[in-house]
């Protein structure tokens, strides 16, 4: 029997070339060595990680980072932390406001199951919560989103801060928990130190205002921030406690050329070429549909020298700077993502990859889960 069609029906110990395509592949070995980088950084500088999980979606990877040190994980969306609680992940932050009747209905039945933390940055918002959770088996964790620099939600730091814990620590059915920011405004900086100094500038926001919180006597047990663009300066901060340093587990070309950072690249789409019309046109069975190009274009591996290449829905064509015989029809192009968050949320599955060979496929479970 043809080795692809026991592929398509039993790939597991398969070499990933065996595989249908598109297909999106992780390499185990490099996410593993990403994931103990992170954490070693973190154990350096006494921070704990609660990676976001925006980018993966996806259970297996989650508990791995879990089973590895991360002390729980990071959603963006309700929609996510459902799909984490429902695989047995309890410590979740959900970075995010959590607002109207139909998801605090939600969020409460969430509670119930894990034991998540929701950002707020308004009265209005408290005001419902308190009422959802006045009536549920336990208060819920709030933390206070701060803007801190990125200019997008959140309060400012400071005496709005802890004006905002007051009124957190004034209602019964929620628990004032902490203080989270995101130092974004630094992330494409390309000078180390520059950067460095961005990260330490907005992240003293977030902690001064923690310090003015426990000075007003709250407790304060929760100062998050950071993210791949700002590693490792973010976790470098005192007074953090926890940094959400996520896509770093995959790295992309948008991580690498944007936001100037070293993870080595764990994602890929491996691709068929289905078309050479050319000597220098090469015509691969993966387009917009299945890889991303809008924060950075995918880089294929293994080809000479490109003058130009163009995504289609279906398709992406190459043009090569000279003239090849290679790549040739069926064979197959391995293309590093883009940008992994709006590469992986493509696909159904991942196919984990070691040594070359197919270890599992795990299924995208966050896959649009965008409510």
């Amino acid at each position: 029997m043809d080795t692809r069609t026991v592929a398509a029906r039993n790939p597991i110990g398969q070499v990933s070339s065996a595989l249908d395509t598109p297909a999106l592949l992780v390499d185990l070995e490099v996410m593993e060595a990403n994931i103990a980088r992170i954490l070693a950084t973190c154990r350096a500088h006494g921070v704990a990680w609660r990676p976001h999980s925006k980018a993966h979606k996806t259970p297996e990877i989650a508990k791995m980072q879990i089973a590895a040190g991360a002390i729980g994980i990071t959603c963006a969306k309700l929609g996510e932390a459902e799909v984490m609680a429902a695989a047995g992940i309890r410590d979740i932050l959900i970075a995010n406001q959590i607002v109207g009747p139909i998801k605090i209905g939600r969020l409460v039945e969430l509670a119930c199951r894990s034991d998540p933390i929701v950002c707020a940055d308004s009265i209005e918002n408290l005001t419902e919560l308190d009422a959802a959770f006045r009536r549920a088996a336990k208060p819920l964790k709030v933390a206070i989103e701060v803007n801190i620099g990125m200019n997008r939600a959140g309060v400012e730091p400071g005496a709005p801060a802890v004006a905002l814990a007051r009124e957190i620590a004034n209602r019964p059915g929620l628990r004032f928990v902490g203080l989270v920011g995101w130092e974004a405004h630094a992330t494409t900086i390309a000078d180390a130190a520059e950067k460095e100094r961005t990260v330490r500038e907005a992240v003293s926001l977030l902690t001064a205002s923690a310090r003015a919180c426990t000075e007003a006597g709250h407790r304060v047990d929760v100062v998050s921030c950071g993210g791949t663009g700002t590693f490792p300066y973010c976790a470098q901060q005192p007074g953090v406690t926890e940094v959400q340093v996520g896509g770093a587990i995959f790295s992309d070309m948008h991580y690498l050329t944007h936001y100037h950072v070293d993870f080595a690249p764990a994602l890929t789409v491996l691709t068929t070429v289905t078309s050479r019309p050319t000597p220098t046109r090469i015509v691969v069975d993966a387009g917009k549909k299945t890889m991303s190009g809008d924060a950075a274009m995918p880089s294929p591996s293994g080809l000479p020298p490109i003058a130009a290449m163009k995504l289609s829905a279906e398709h992406s064509k190459i043009e090569l700077e000279g003239p090849s015989d290679v790549p040739k029809i069926g064979d197959k192009i391995e293309f590093v993502v883009g940008y992994s968050d709006t590469t992986v949320h493509l696909h159904e599955e991942i196919a984990a990859i070691r040594g070359g060979r197919i270890e599992s496929i795990w299924r995208i479970a966050g896959r649009g889960k965008i409510k």
